[in-house]
């Protein structure tokens, strides 16, 4: 059994900004070997969240940031924000709603997206951050 980690970084401009790293998810599996198997992501941060979405400017620009505060409002009351002295409660909450990580099969070497489907990376912290996205590989 091969096993394989590497690790993705991203400049995000933070406030739901959205990036799409299918490219680069790919390119390691690719990288890996790997023909049947499983890959596993993580963002490294507790303000951002992967998942798989549709990469299209509706979603992108605004039914997710929309979505997110009806559950999590920017402005709502968060005793993190007391605790912490810091404005970004929203952040870390909508951040655990996502999760931060994502487990996709390898089927024939390739990861089966559908059509339409990719993989992102949503930074909801308040402020630009450099993101580190770790993945892992293991199977045959």
């Amino acid at each position: 059994m091969k096993t394989f980690s590497e690790s993705i970084a991203r400049s995000t401009k933070g406030n739901n900004h959205i990036l799409d790293i299918t490219g680069d998810v790919l390119k390691l599996v690719e990288e890996s070997g790997v023909r049947t198997g499983q890959l596993v992501a993580m963002v490294i941060g507790s303000t951002a969240g992967l998942t798989t979405l549709e990469f299209e400017p509706g979603l992108v620009n605004h039914d997710i940031a929309a979505a997110m505060e009806r559950v999590a409002p920017e402005d709502g009351h968060y005793v993190h924000e007391g605790t912490w002295g810091d404005n970004n409660g929203h952040s870390h909450v909508r951040a655990a709603l996502m999760g931060a990580s994502v487990a996709l099969p390898i089927v024939e070497g390739r990861l089966p997206l559908g059509t339409w489907q990719q993989v992102v990376l949503v930074d909801f912290d308040t402020r630009p951050r450099e993101r580190s996205i770790v993945v892992t590989i293991v199977g045959e």
